[in-house]
């Protein structure tokens, strides 16, 4: 971020009341710096004090003092010391006495050691004792009195107890001293208030259009955001004005901040970037403050770009929430608002932003005025997937046999960050393999890994295999005959992920919508598995629970929202998807009787029982070709594509002439 002009001019000044400031501010930490050397002297006096003395026993003071050895004394409370007449003959005594105590002591380890002995000696005399020892050294001619405490060990001590506080009271003083507004770019909690908007320059922002594939909608919404940034006086002189706010909509993963990257590198402006979450701090009035200095920095560096991405995480709906809203997020909110269309202009000053949750959004961020231009990035078509994937093989080594149109094909509903994943594991995979080139197997192998799993070491017996075979050819084989079904890829019965067997569909062409009859044949594939399972082994299994429940889930959203039921009849009876804590109340989750709810229940249930009636028909009409997948599937665990083909006759597809015809128009 750059500095603000009243800090440039403030920084530019010379003047004498400036140096006097400077020197005012500079001066605390001197005296700091004394006051620590000062305690550093006196503790190193006291420390070399402490070294002459020995302590010794009260018992071995009484021997040396009996034996004469005792020069002078002087008594502080109940601490007395003392210097000896001649040290030596008081070390003789001390190794006597430690002799003494190491009599009948057998390791080495638990004996007592014989100090060195200082000039002076200092011991605590007992509290009996304390009136007595005066009379006793009279009486050996010792020399004796009483002294106060040591002024600098008190001194030491009470600066060492006042030093926190002095400490704590210094720096309070010396960043308050700093300015008069605490909250202010030059206070103590001048940077906490600050944006954390991260800002690249035109030449550090090298993504363009090119390094943009398979949005091309995006990318031509996006164009006049450029053009105006390059040459604003072609839209003013027809008194156009471009949008303030561009939202980018679209599943995670599919390129919205690189497209928003990209517009910056095609206009050559500055580019700042910002993520949602961190306007929001548990102060109040933190995050407004950010956004004021984030669009005050903007202005500054105009034309540029403002990107925030996830934007949902500070625009929710305002005032949502059982118990109201969250005061901090809906201020930093409404100051997003003013800035983007208050009183002030911010022209040139483009804001761009990301979601992927544009429905809990507050109305008023969407309006016109704001962000007025909704830009869809939803995932790409094959061709898109293909210049993707051209871009992200850029830099990877290909062998000649991989043809990166089959890989597209093979990659239906892949999002462009999936795309980079799937070209990124298809090079880890040929590295692994020592190889020298990327080939067209370690693509399919890095789609195998991202669709199925990593293929798990569990090791099951011949039942559960038989099991699990008989689940996967179930599968397969309504995958296989069903023509609206995706068509079968692979069947394999290694344990990948979390399941013991997987049967992998991969679409032949990009579907935008689905019918009546292709979600029933769906449901029956899906119930397949457990189907066999019931005709070989008369019982259920738990492995087809993830079945169950993705099936349920489409029953009944054929009954209740799609109106697919004679009984039910054209009406939506979907259960509401607003979380209450976006401001729904909760007992408008269901707006329908008791009665309907069991209506929607039993038809429901109906279509699972009829899909699951014709995955057995099918199965019981190719039980044959179970029997034979499954022993393919014992024998090789993995059956691909091209042995499918030659186990079950080429598949069954779509017959579009049994399609009605279409009406012809007459002419009035």
């Amino acid at each position: 971020m750059t500095d603000s002009p009243e800090q440039k001019e403030t920084a530019e000044k010379g003047d004498g009341s400036a140096k006097t400031t400077t020197r005012g501010r500079s001066s605390f930490p001197y005296y700091l710096l004394i006051m620590l050397f000062l305690l550093l002297v006196m503790w190193g006096w006291q420390a070399i004090n402490s070294a002459n003395q020995t302590e010794v026993e009260y018992s071995f003071f009484q021997t040396q003092l009996n034996a004469g050895n005792v020069k002078a004394a002087s008594m502080k409370g109940l601490k007395l010391e003392g210097q000896w007449k001649n040290v030596e003959t008081a070390q003789k005594g001390m190794q006597e006495t430690i002799d003494d105590l190491n009599q009948g002591v057998e390791k080495e380890s638990e004996k007592r050691k014989v100090p060195d002995l200082a000039d002076r000696f200092v011991t605590n005399v007992p509290p009996l004792e304390d009136e007595s020892i005066l009379r006793r050294l009279e009486q050996n001619g010792v020399k004796y009195g009483s002294a106060n405490e040591d002024m600098s060990i008190m001194l030491l001590q009470s600066m060492i107890y006042l030093l926190p506080f002095i400490l704590i009271m210094g720096f309070l003083f010396f960043a308050m001293r700093r300015s008069s507004d605490p909250m202010g770019s030059g206070g103590m909690f001048g940077n906490f208030t600050k944006s954390q908007a991260k800002r690249f320059t035109p030449s550090e922002t090298q993504t363009t259009f090119d390094d943009v594939a398979g949005m091309d909608h995006a990318k031509q919404e996006l164009q006049e955001v450029v053009e105006f940034l390059k040459e604003p006086s072609k839209f003013q002189r027809l008194g156009a004005e471009i949008p303030k706010g561009v939202l980018l909509m679209g599943p995670p993963g599919t390129g919205k901040t690189l497209v928003a990257r990209a517009v910056a590198g095609e206009a050559g402006v500055p580019f700042y970037s910002i993520n949602g979450s961190e306007f929001i701090q548990m102060f109040v009035g933190v995050g407004a403050s950010r956004v004021r200095d984030m669009f005050k920095t903007a202005k500054e560096s105009a034309p540029c770009i403002l990107f925030i991405d996830e934007i949902d995480a500070v625009g929710r709906v305002r005032g949502a929430g059982v118990g109201g809203g969250h005061d901090e997020r809906e201020q930093t909110l409404n100051q997003i608002l003013s800035e983007m269309d208050g009183f002030e202009s911010n022209a040139a000053v483009i804001v761009v932003a990301a979601t992927n949750r544009p429905d809990v959004l507050d109305p008023a961020l969407l309006r016109p005025g704001r962000f007025d231009r909704h830009v869809a990035v939803d995932r790409p078509s094959r061709e898109g997937r293909v210049g993707i994937l051209k871009v992200h093989a850029r830099k990877v080594k290909l062998s000649e046999n991989v043809k990166l149109e089959e890989v597209a094909n093979g990659s239906i509903g892949f999002s462009g960050a999936e795309l980079k994943n799937l070209v990124n594991e298809a090079a880890l995979h040929a590295a692994r393999e020592g190889k020298t080139e990327v080939e067209m197997e370690d693509f399919d192998s890095a789609r195998d890994k991202i669709m199925m799993g990593v293929p798990r070491e569990d090791v099951m017996n011949e039942k559960e295999r038989r099991m699990t075979a008989y689940h996967e050819a179930g599968h397969a084989i309504l995958g296989w005959k069903l023509p609206e079904v995706d068509p079968v890829h692979k069947v394999t019965i290694v344990p990948r992920g979390r399941a013991l067997g997987v049967t992998q569909f991969v679409p032949e062409e990009e579907r935008f919508h689905m019918g009546e009859t292709r979600l029933r044949q769906q449901l029956a594939m899906m119930l397949g598995g457990r189907t066999a399972e019931k005709m070989i082994f008369d019982e259920y299994s738990a492995g087809a629970e993830d079945d169950l429940k993705r099936s349920s889930q489409i029953a009944r959203r054929m009954v209740s929202a799609w109106g697919m039921s004679d009984k039910i009849g054209p009406v939506a009876y979907r259960d509401s998807d607003e979380h209450p804590f976006l401001g729904k109340e909760m007992h408008e989750q269901r707006k329908y009787s008791d009665q309907t709810a069991a209506l929607i229940d039993q038809e429901m249930r109906a279509v699972m029982l009829q899909a699951e009636g014709l995955a057995r028909t099918t199965l019981d009409e190719n039980r044959d070709v179970l029997e034979q997948l499954v022993l393919a599937l014992m024998e090789n665990e993995i059956v691909d594509r091209d042995q499918l083909e030659q186990i079950m006759g080429p598949r069954q597809s779509l017959d579009e002439e049994s399609l009605p015809p279409m009406a012809e128009s007459s002419d009035s």
